[in-house]
């Protein structure tokens, strides 16, 4: 009689094993504070800022014979993270159900498909604003004394963020098609136009669907560059957990909570 080649119970221990040590190892690398583990995590943001300036870059790429090679390395890149940050979540369902992921698979799908969902292609720039949603960027600086930056540095990428991906929608959308944008220059120029409401009015988008499109663009615009202003020149919050409400943020001179009207006793470090 053959030997059967069921696997034993030995076998299914060991790999269950190997398999709880590969998500340990991973959950380590990902959130972990150790040396070996900020080295990873810096290495893993490298790459993804390489990603993102060439999903910035893409549509002047797009007729190059080597445009699609990295498309589809990127897509293998882009699913082995999306595969390990999976593994080294503690609840996987929770973890897909999460907006930035949706994004980011979203995003894989237009790799792996360019050619199918090539007009939606602008949306990878998305991926840099998923990226802030993770602590990737923030613990070097609050490492190196910067953490009170965040939200300033949060609102300029969400302002790049949206003036790409709406340079990209107009150039996609308008381009080559009377309404004066020829080329992708052409529509960053506009929408720069656009969302400071400057409206030199040389480059206009045709129709009434251009227009609404104009209108949504100046009110979204100015109002993250407005937003932007109110954090680079306000006085910075400070952070101190009052201790009746638990209003985490205060101003520097403050000495009662706004929210209850506790008595606060915010530190006062001087000036050097």
């Amino acid at each position: 009689m053959a030997n059967s080649t069921k696997p034993s119970p030995d076998d299914d221990k060991a790999n269950s094993s190997a398999f709880a040590r590969l998500r340990s190892t991973l959950r380590l690398l990902y959130h972990g504070q150790s040396p070996k583990a900020q080295r990873f995590q810096a290495a893993v943001l490298v790459v993804d800022l390489s990603i993102i300036a060439f999903f910035v870059a893409a549509p002047l790429l797009r007729d190059s014979e080597s445009f699609l090679w990295i498309d589809y390395s990127i897509a293998a890149l882009l699913a082995a993270d999306l595969v390990a940050r999976a593994l080294a979540s503690t609840d996987v369902r929770r973890w897909l159900k999460q907006l930035p992921v949706i994004i980011d698979i979203f995003i894989l799908a237009t790799l792996l498909a360019p050619t199918w969902l090539l007009n939606l292609g602008f949306l990878r720039v998305l991926r840099l604003w998923t990226l802030t949603r993770s602590g990737a960027i923030w613990r070097p600086l609050r490492k190196r004394g910067f953490g009170g930056y965040q939200e300033t540095i949060q609102a300029v990428i969400n302002l790049l963020v949206f003036l790409f991906v709406v340079t990209g929608f107009v150039y996609t959308a308008f381009a080559h098609r009377d309404a004066g944008i020829s080329g992708y220059v052409d529509a960053l120029y506009f929408t720069v136009a656009t969302m400071t409401t400057t409206g030199f009015g040389d480059i206009t988008l045709p129709g009434t669907f251009g227009k609404l499109v104009s209108i949504i663009i100046m009110i979204i615009g100015i109002s993250l560059f407005v937003r932007l202003a109110q954090l680079i020149f306000r006085p910075a919050k400070v952070v101190f957990p009052c201790p009746q409400c638990g209003l985490t943020k205060h101003d520097p001179d403050a000495v009662h909570c706004k929210a209850c009207g506790h008595i606060l006793n915010i530190p006062d470090h001087g000036e050097d």
